[in-house]
């Protein structure tokens, strides 16, 4: 787990230490543990690296192959590489070291391209082929590890974060402010390869492009998708029954434990975490197993230190962090700093504190994302389900399910997203903006025609189908924020639900599999019978790492921080909010009329994220 970097020239210019090393030093954190570079005419690769396979200097990177034809620098970890280093031993390859990297790079010397489909893990990778003058990049399936790239100059930069690539080009950043259009309209971000700096791009999760050195062109670099999710669902049959299901859970945690350095669980008392947690002591018997959990008071219904302190008695050492309106007013540039963009809720923020809690007690963590994209945890989820039935006729099971979510969950939420996924495009851009009046009308105006979100995420026509573009459009900005959070304390992050085996066969498992009478998650919770306590089991709530964001943004101290903001020059002179309606609306807030926390961050975050990187 580390940070590459790479400046190709498009003049065959010869780079030295000076040019790549200020990328590096911006991204320490994320490889403290050793540096180096490589340069060849035109090239320049540098490198940070976070020791976790074989922890010698073997690892060092840029690694080269012994005839120095090809040089590569890889963010990430393949956990498969054992089994890969046995077909390449059988094949006639000699290894020299114990790593996950020499596995990789012999593996792209044997398949090329092809070796993508072999590999399970998570990486973003750079392979220069001095024979071919070729440079060969690539991200793996669902986005879980960063790799962005622009222009500059004719050149070109890539880096495992933004700000590394700021360090380096000529032209001064500029807002991307369709980018902006969807984070403050719809809390969405990284759908598309924009970011939200204007020229920046990631390559897209699930593709490479190969650049041929021969020509140096950038200017029209088409990256290639190699891996596609609705053709892989597609070509599966999907769980049956829950014991296979959880069958392949086990199997994706234990691949996930191979590691040279300690592992910890970011444990938050829900579903997902706490089944990763039980099948690590149970199924594996860690009986060293080191938790890390975000608690409040009682007060705050998000708290879950009821379900937390289950696991008190367990073997292992349990760990606390409590974060607060102060903590998170001492922290706010430094997590600004973190994350690079805009963030549409405090909610990373609770992980954030848990993973500097974890700094120092462990090098790896393991939690849960990606399990609610594949086994609809959020709520609007019962909306597409409600959806689904609806176009297939089968109304008796509508009713059956809306009956069975009133009497579990109290609640008409799921109703509300059932209407408004039933409406055509143009009008739910439409109620979103009603719904948002802070907005600048202009601004709406201009940027509501070409936002894709309304159709891409909220046309889904089916369950299944909103499922899979969950995980086109949505998934890797959650990824992108577990990057930043653990990588800025120097941890590397894990995320069992996504080896890609089960996250293939639960997508294409039948819905009332996922949905049923009511529960979300229905196969895990099934699946977990027996190892999780029933509490957790059949909770109906769902949280996950939240704050107490509403009453922090009443508090004095961040009345006077928030007001700072939007009473501010710039902050009315970015062409985004209407500023009366702001202040009306923050007023309301303290007031206790509304909760609009989240859009309350929203302005912070953003005037605090031009004042950092635009200004």
């Amino acid at each position: 787990m580390c940070g590459i970097n790479g400046i190709i020239s498009n003049q065959k210019k010869l780079y030295s230490d000076q040019d790549i090393r200020p990328m590096m030093q911006k991204m320490y954190h994320r490889g403290p543990d050793d540096t180096g570079t490589f340069f060849s005419e035109g090239l320049a690769f540098g490198f940070v690296r976070l020791s976790i396979i074989d922890l010698s200097p073997a690892g060092h990177q840029p690694y080269q192959s012994r005839d120095g034809r090809y040089t590569m620098v890889f963010n990430g970890e393949i956990f498969n590489y054992l089994e890969l280093k046995e077909e390449l031993i059988y094949l006639g390859y000699v290894f020299q070291t114990k790593t996950d990297t020499e596995v990789l790079l012999h593996s792209y010397m044997e398949w090329g391209r092809d070796m993508l489909d072999k590999l399970n893990g998570m990486w973003s990778i750079a392979i220069f082929d001095k024979e071919e003058q070729t440079v060969f990049c690539a991200r793996d399936r669902y986005g879980i590890k960063p790799f962005y790239y622009t222009v500059s100059d004719g050149d070109l930069i890539f880096s495992s974060e933004i700000p590394s690539i700021l360090e380096v080009i000529s032209q001064k950043p500029k807002a991307n402010k369709s980018v902006l259009f969807d984070y403050l309209m719809f809390n969405k971000t990284d759908q598309s390869e924009d970011t939200f700096f204007l020229g920046i791009k990631k390559l897209m999760h699930g593709h490479y492009m190969s650049i041929d050195l021969n020509k140096r062109d950038f200017s029209n670099l088409k990256p290639e998708k190699w891996y596609d999710i609705h053709q892989r669902v597609s070509q599966n049959q999907g769980f049956k029954e829950a014991p296979s299901y959880r069958q392949s859970f086990n199997e994706a945690v234990k691949l996930r434990l191979r590691s040279d350095v300690p592992v910890g669980v970011c444990f938050s008392g829900g579903l997902d975490s706490s089944s990763i947690a039980s099948v690590i002591m149970d199924e594996f018997h860690k009986k060293d197993l080191n938790t890390f959990s975000a608690i409040y008071d009682a007060s705050f219904s998000g708290d879950e230190s009821k379900f937390i302190y289950l696991y008190k008695g367990k073997p292992g050492q349990r760990h606390y962090v409590t974060p607060s309106a102060e903590t998170l007013l001492e922290d706010l540039d430094k997590f600004v700093e973190c994350h690079g963009e805009p963030l549409p809720s405090t909610g990373p923020y609770a992980q954030f504190k848990v993973m500097e809690l974890a700094q120092g007690n462990v090098v790896v963590t393991i939690d849960g994302q990606g399990a609610d994209e594949q086994l609809a945890g959020y709520h609007y989820f019962f909306g597409f389900y409600y959806k689904d039935l609806l176009r297939h006729g089968k109304l008796f099971r509508l009713l059956k399910e809306m009956w069975a979510y009133t009497r579990l969950h109290k609640s008409i939420y799921a109703f509300k997203t059932f209407a408004f996924f039933l409406l055509p495009r143009k009008l739910r851009i439409k109620l979103k903006a009603h719904e948002l009046s802070y907005l600048d009308k202009i601004f709406v105006k201009k940027y509501s025609h070409v936002s894709q979100i309304a159709e891409n995420l909220y046309g889904s026509r089916s369950l299944k189908e909103a499922l899979i573009n969950h995980f086109e459009y949505k998934l890797e900005h959650l990824l992108k924020w577990e990057d930043r959070n653990s990588m800025f304390f120097s941890l590397e992050a894990r995320v069992p639900f996504l080896d890609y085996r089960l996250v293939e066969q639960t997508l294409a498992t039948q819905s009332d599999l996922i949905i049923k009478d009511g529960w979300t998650k229905h196969i895990l919770r099934e699946a977990m019978k027996g190892t999780l306590p029933e509490e957790i089991r059949m909770r109906v709530d769902k949280n996950g790492f939240m704050t107490p964001e509403d009453e922090w943004f009443r508090t004095s101290i961040w009345q006077e921080k928030i007001r700072s903001i939007i009473e501010s020059d710039s902050f009315a002179s970015r062409g985004l909010f209407d500023v009366e309606a702001v202040k009306d609306q923050y007023q309301k807030h303290v007031k206790r009329d509304v909760q609009i926390a989240k859009e309350i961050w929203k302005w912070v975050h953003t005037e605090l994220w031009f004042r950092k990187y635009i200004d």
